[in-house]
């Protein structure tokens, strides 16, 4: 039994299928999109730390996004670099580095969620109760959201990988690019009840709790808007709602996708690429949205090059 338990510590990771003429071009693309996640999300989060102007409830919960968007991508996109450069044959990944990156996955995944109903609170108070928005959205209110966004989910996926880390393991395969929780749980030959019916109740109140709420706070958005006559009002409300609605459907459409195909055996090469999608596409887009869609951000950011060029020339 010492031996078996010894020998599974050391599993194999499929990784992401790439053929021998694309391993060059999959890895250039790759990193070309990891670097300007980074390089984007990092430069927005230190224009808005520098800008006195912008040190409101608004960008600094979206502060959050950019720090989890570079958590997630960093979780999985390295490993998948590096596996793109080994032989099939030669990926290995040791158990505990497998659930640290199922766990940081999945908070990262269910972060979104938490991050995206705190913004749209902020968005509801600022427009339905304008009057009351200062003293509603407070700089102790921020910290509250900012402390439930990663306290709550913390909580949530401690609970959905303990579930998996309990079991034995008989298997040795991980039939997926990266690790993530179905795949800690398929390496066990017991029952994987428990963990199937916390797994659909984690989802559905994650899924449930995020749509619900976002759509509950946009409806009434668009009430006040129909019902007011201010086009000031109406257009600055377009303006900063259209952004976060963007951010929120690419993410709720890359999970569903994945969801989706989990449905579908014959299309698992599908669910693997929607899965690698899940952790790259969003993370580069969410920077390019707030960052030329809000008229403060992208005021800054045309000040900041401008400026830079003039000092260039002189």
């Amino acid at each position: 039994m010492k031996n078996q338990s010894l020998d599974t510590e050391l599993l194999f990771l499929e990784g992401l299928k790439v053929s021998p003429g694309s391993t060059i071009p999959a890895f250039t693309l790759l990193l070309l999109i990891y670097i300007f996640i980074m390089v984007a999300n990092i430069g927005l989060v230190l224009l808005i730390f520098r800008s006195k102007s912008l040190h409101q409830p608004m960008y600094l919960l979206f502060c959050n996004m950019s720090i989890n968007d570079m958590f997630g991508a960093t979780t999985i996109i390295p490993r998948l670099l590096s596996d793109i450069l080994t032989t099939n044959s030669d990926r290995f990944i040791y158990y505990s580095e497998c659930v640290v990156q199922a766990f940081c996955g999945h908070f990262s995944a269910s972060v979104v969620h938490t991050v995206l109903m705190a913004m749209a609170f902020d968005r509801y108070v600022a427009i339905c109760n304008p009057l009351r928005y200062g003293t509603i959205m407070t700089n102790k209110m921020v910290v509250t959201l900012t402390l439930w966004m990663w306290g709550s989910t913390l909580v949530l996926v401690l609970i959905l990988v303990g579930l998996s880390v309990r079991l034995s393991r008989c298997r040795q395969r991980i039939l997926n690019p990266f690790c993530d929780n179905a795949s800690l749980f398929k390496l066990s030959c017991e029952s994987i009840l428990i963990n199937n019916i916390y797994g659909l109740g984690y989802t559905v109140v994650l899924f449930g709790s995020s749509l619900g709420s976002i759509t509950f706070t946009y409806l009434r958005i668009t009430m006040v808007c129909l019902s007011s006559k201010n086009q000031t009002l109406n257009h600055r409300a377009l303006q900063t709602c259209a952004s976060h609605l963007a951010a929120y459907v690419i993410m709720i459409s890359s999970g569903s996708i994945i969801i989706i195909l989990h449905r579908f055996p014959q299309l698992s090469d599908h669910r693997k690429l929607a899965s690698i999608l899940f952790h790259v596409v969003p993370p580069a887009l969410n920077p390019v949205i707030y960052g030329l869609q809000i008229k403060a951000v992208r005021q800054k950011i045309f000040k900041l090059l401008t400026t830079n060029t003039v000092m260039e020339i002189k």
